[in-house]
């Protein structure tokens, strides 16, 4: 199929580079390791390690379960939306690496006080007439 004049196709190759470098970044960011991340997935660690390399390709299923893990959007992997998971504070950072070695229960315990304390901020803002 040819180009349409005036929009040019991005390189599949360019393309791939950004995703493995995303791949690795959010990885690294939730504090894990490849190990640990591939068996998550069902690959073989090496597998992953070429995926962060740009040297194979990922597949859908897997780049789903990868953002799943990740507890990031698709969009943000592909490119499209790479505003979504920006630096964040480097508290935010800390706790949400600290979060990702919790158990599930342990992490949910974690979101009902995250709560609690949004509510006491709001409550506090409230009754300080603002």
């Amino acid at each position: 199929m040819k180009d349409r004049i005036g929009f040019s196709q991005p390189s599949p190759e360019a393309d791939r580079i950004g995703l493995s470098e995303r791949l690795k970044q959010a990885r690294e960011y939730m504090g894990l390791k490849q190990e640990d991340v591939a068996k998550s997935v069902g690959i073989p660690r090496s597998a992953l390690s070429n995926v962060e390399a740009g040297t194979r390709k990922v597949d859908a299923i897997e780049l789903s379960r990868l953002a799943k893990l990740y507890q990031r959007p698709l969009a943000w992997f592909t490119g499209e939306n790479p505003e979504i998971g920006s630096e964040l504070p480097k508290e935010v950072a800390h706790v949400a690496r600290a979060a990702a070695t919790l158990s599930q229960q342990d992490r949910q315990e974690l979101a009902r006080f995250a709560d609690f304390l949004k509510s006491r901020a709001r409550a506090k803002a409230g009754s300080d007439g603002r």
